[in-house]
Formats: structure tokens, sequence, C-alpha cells
């Protein structure tokens, strides 16, 4: 694998971000999105995650945006803060080449940092892959440690069929009583030397 750079995602990322996500919208059931979402779109949504939460991009040595991953706050109640739900999408010429799998090292080396203890994942599968769908992001995951622990049967409709999800876990901390707070990112970030 070549050297990455991985940095914080910020607005002047948002339109490398839109270009590699837009064929997973177009082309894929990877995402249940059907529209592609533009630069300013994208802007939008990396200024609201990394108020709290880690997004991240990676970088090839000539600067050439690879891959990003994220993670967002698993629903809005309290007692949730503990949880995220993490995504992430390569280049598909980049793909198995290492770049997943550096993005999800730095992303879970940041939310352990913050306090972050479970990881999910919400992942579209389908019991027969299709030119849309392959379930390489299921064997992405378990190869990351995830596991799968719970299905939605046909809960996905795009390209004319349906598609099940599958939600994957993995735990990045000791579940205690008396756990601390999650730290927002803004604290732990410098620190990281994001």
């Amino acid at each position: 694998m070549e050297e990455l750079r991985i940095t914080v995602a910020t607005s002047t990322d948002a339109a490398d971000i839109a270009i590699i996500y837009a064929p997973y919208v177009q082309d894929t059931a990877i995402t249940f999105e059907y529209e592609a979402p533009g630069a300013r779109e994208m802007s939008s949504r990396i200024e609201r995650i990394t108020s709290t939460h880690p997004w991240l991009v990676a970088r090839d040595p000539s600067g050439v945006a690879v891959g990003y991953a994220y993670a967002s706050p698993y629903y809005g109640r309290a007692a949730y803060a503990w949880c995220v739900e993490t995504s992430i999408y390569v280049a598909r010429e980049k793909r198995g080449h290492g770049a997943g799998s550096a993005l999800y090292r730095e992303l879970e080396r940041t939310l352990a940092a913050q306090g972050v203890l479970n990881l999910y994942a919400c992942i579209a599968t389908t019991s027969t892959p299709d030119t849309h769908l392959d379930n390489g992001s299921v064997t992405f995951h378990t190869r990351l440690g995830y596991r799968e622990i719970g299905r939605f049967p046909k809960c996905g409709y795009k390209f004319g069929r349906w598609y099940d999800t599958v939600w994957m876990e993995r735990d990045l901390g000791e579940h205690t009583l008396g756990q601390p707070s999650v730290l927002p990112f803004p604290q732990v970030r410098d620190k990281l030397g994001l």
C-alpha cells in the first residue's frame, strides 16, 4: 500500500468526497440514497459531524483523495453517547489496497480517545449478489472484528429490487459502571495530532 495521509475532513474536501461517493449512489445498493449529494451538501454534512465526531479523509502521496470514513451519533438520546455509527467509502479504483483498513484504524483510535465504546455499521446485503451489491462490505467489516448483531429483511428498495441490511458491531473498550463521559471530537483532535 502506498503511504496515505489521513487528516480531518473540512469543507475544502467536500468536492473530492462527493466525487468518491457519487458512484456508490448512482451504481450500487451499498447506500440507499437515490441522488448523489454535491459538494455543498457534503460540506454541510462534514461540518455537522465534525462538531462532535471525526470525519477523516485519506489522500495518496500526490494529494488525491482516495477515501473517507466518519462516525455519526447513534440516535439522539443521552444514553447512546458511547455508541456511534461508522461509515466508510473508498474510491472504487482504490479498493483492496489498504486505504479502508487504514482509515478505520485511525477512526477507531480517535473514537477510543473520545471514550466511545460501541461501533455500529449498517450494511446493505443481499442473499443473491448482483451487479449493484456483492456483500463485500460485510466481509470487510468482519475482517476488522465486527460481528453481525441484527438483520432487517427487505428494508431498502433500489434498482427495482429489495435489499436487506445487517447491523454489525465492534466494541472498542470495556463497559463499566460509572462510565466516563464521551469527549467531543474537537477536544481530542489536537491531542491526537489530527
